[in-house]
């Protein structure tokens, strides 16, 4: 058995940079990645705010193996490999575990619906014998809101029974904190590592034995994210919760998220072509965007040290 460290902390979604061409930027991805690192941040590339499912097999492969080929550290990533596909899911999480990557984030099959704890059992069971890697960590994807598909206390049970340790943890973006602790209750202490899917739970997720947070706004508030983490037992622990919570719903409450997420790393890095989104989603408008960053200079928001990381 492979003893390799598992990965804990605050992982960001890495947003997905594309030219004017809509083809993915793969040096705007790579220095947006490594300035997420120099601030604590993991890499959870190819999530839900990655567009991940906009993407090709061989746009998410390139990607990655430019992230490689660039030095960053692999212990650091968790990318995304669940696709409709079978045979797309096992090729991703073959590269990625191949590569030394620390685990792997995987959705379920999410185009069927109504499929069964029996039939999602042999999907996740068909990958992790195809793939045949001790050294093989799958965090499982649970968001209901987007995929419909969504993962069970009995399937995580029956998984980790069978697989105790290619099943690592679970991301949890129900964004119901009732379902988390039932996850935190039922398996955190069998070594199950569970993420929160918004820092809004990141507190109460740690306080309850819980391994950190996925968030898409780690895209852009990774140091703040990062020390409530480190320092949760802290007696101001309760005063940067409420902190990040602020700056999470001035992204997120009145503007799509991932639009919002690459209007400000385009304002802050001062590189406009960072708004782009692949269609069929679309950029904030002009209105939007200077609605936004005002909202952000309202409540003194920054991203330090971007603009010199993308130059």
């Amino acid at each position: 058995m492979s003893n390799q460290q598992r990965i804990k902390g605050v992982l960001a979604p890495v947003v997905t940079p594309f030219d004017k061409d809509l083809n993915p930027d793969a040096p705007r991805f790579i220095a947006h990645c490594k300035w997420l690192i120099s601030q604590g941040s993991g890499l959870a590339a190819f999530g839900t705010n990655s567009e991940a499912n906009s993407l090709s097999f061989n746009e998410r492969i390139a990607l990655l193996d430019a992230l490689l080929a660039s030095g960053v550290d692999p212990a650091r990533m968790m990318p995304g490999t669940g696709c409709c596909a079978l045979t797309d899911s096992v090729r991703l999480t073959e590269h990625a575990v191949k590569a030394g990557c620390a685990g792997v984030l995987m959705l379920p099959p999410f185009y069927y619906k109504g499929v069964s704890d029996e039939g999602l059992y042999r999907n996740y069971s068909e990958i992790i014998e195809r793939v045949g890697d001790d050294r093989l960590r799958i965090y499982l994807y649970h968001i209901p809101p987007v995929a419909v598909v969504g993962i069970t206390p009995k399937l995580v049970e029956r998984l980790m029974k069978k697989y105790p340790t290619a099943i690592a943890g679970m991301k949890d973006s129900s964004g119901d904190w009732k379902n988390t602790k039932v996850f935190l209750d039922n398996f955190a202490k069998s070594g199950f590592d569970m993420f929160v899917g918004s820092e809004s739970f990141l507190l109460a997720n740690m306080q309850n034995g819980g391994a950190g947070c996925i968030s898409a706004t780690a895209n852009v508030n990774p140091a703040a994210i990062d020390k409530l983490y480190r320092e949760w037992q802290n007696p101001d622990a309760e005063a940067q919760q409420k902190a990040l919570d602020v700056a999470r719903n001035t992204f997120g409450k009145k503007y799509l998220m991932i639009a919002a997420l690459k209007a400000g790393v385009a304002h802050y890095s001062g590189d406009a072509q960072w708004a782009t989104v692949r269609p069929p989603l679309l950029e904030l408008t002009k209105d939007e965007m200077a609605s936004l960053t005002a909202e952000l200079q309202a409540i003194d928001f920054d991203m330090p040290g971007l603009k010199e990381a993308q130059s």
